[in-house]
């Protein structure tokens, strides 16, 4: 199978989507609009995407892509991000005086860089890129941070392991499909859909109503503005199903006090990795 991801390989993106389909091949992207047009137009099978980071918060993008475009959401994984000092091999930790990544990687290491003050952080466009560069550049003095699999896939060697903060770090990924070609899961126990509701009194509290009502634990919500309709938002939630055919219910009723519905995915809730 192939399976686009955005950024170079060797990215958190890279790991995930081997953790879906381990023998897949990748179709890199350098931006997210491009993911998606890879999959719709057809050159890959599925997309894997980051959709929320549990001390990041959530892609906006991504959910605005998934809003626009006719893709599903098929399976759910929850990534334990560990983040590593990755440098060309031979390079003592002495030697390192810059390190690049990703800004998000970095302010998730804040303390590593407390504890080695000699260590410049420099912003960089992605984790695995950066370590792309240092090796191609055989450059002893830079480090990068960034997954194993990054320094598995560009020659690097791992001198710290483990060195973000907090080690409750996990991002969500989604495994898309085009509409049409989402396999379906008789085991699937959660949904993820958005919403507009009429600016008027009571609309939201109504709609969110429906999920009480149907039994249904609504599990995330998050507002997003629509892009042209200034002071408008559109509602994404996720809700856990009381039971299978619960989430047609919830649906239905759901239609009945929202301007606008649509089912984002229907799939099998990911465990968090130790």
């Amino acid at each position: 199978m192939q399976i686009a991801i955005q950024g170079e390989p060797g990215s958190f993106s890279h790991e995930a989507a081997l953790k879906f389909a381990p023998q897949a091949t990748l179709f890199p992207c350098a931006l997210s609009s491009e993911v998606f047009s890879a999959l719709i137009e057809g050159p890959v099978e599925a997309a894997v995407i980051p959709i929320e980071n549990s001390l990041a918060g959530s892609v906006a993008e991504h959910y605005d892509l998934l809003l626009t475009n006719e893709v599903a959401i098929e399976r759910e994984l929850l990534l334990r991000i560990r983040h590593n000092l990755i440098a060309v091999p031979g390079t003592r930790l002495d030697q390192i005086q810059r390190v690049y990544s990703h800004p998000v990687a970095l302010a998730q290491c804040r303390r590593f860089f407390e504890s080695h003050p000699g260590m410049e952080a420099i912003p960089y466009y992605d984790t695995a890129g950066s370590v792309k560069q240092l090796v191609e550049l055989r450059d002893r003095s830079s480090g990068g941070i960034a997954s194993v699999q990054a320094a598995l896939h560009y020659g690097g060697e791992v001198l710290e392991s483990g060195i973000e903060d907090n080690p409750e770090n996990y991002t969500r990924f989604f495994l898309i499909r085009r509409r049409g070609e989402v396999r379906s899961d008789a085991a699937a126990d959660k949904v993820s859909l958005a919403f507009t509701v009429e600016n008027r009194p009571g609309t939201l509290v109504e709609a969110l109503q429906v999920f009480a009502s149907q039994g249904t634990n609504l599990t995330r919500i998050e507002s997003r503005p629509v892009h042209g309709q200034p002071w408008h938002y559109v509602f994404y939630a996720d809700y856990q199903l009381s039971s299978p055919d619960s989430a047609d219910s919830a649906l239905e009723s759901l239609a009945q006090h929202c301007s606008m519905v649509k089912e984002l995915g229907r799939y099998r809730a990911g465990q968090l990795e130790t």
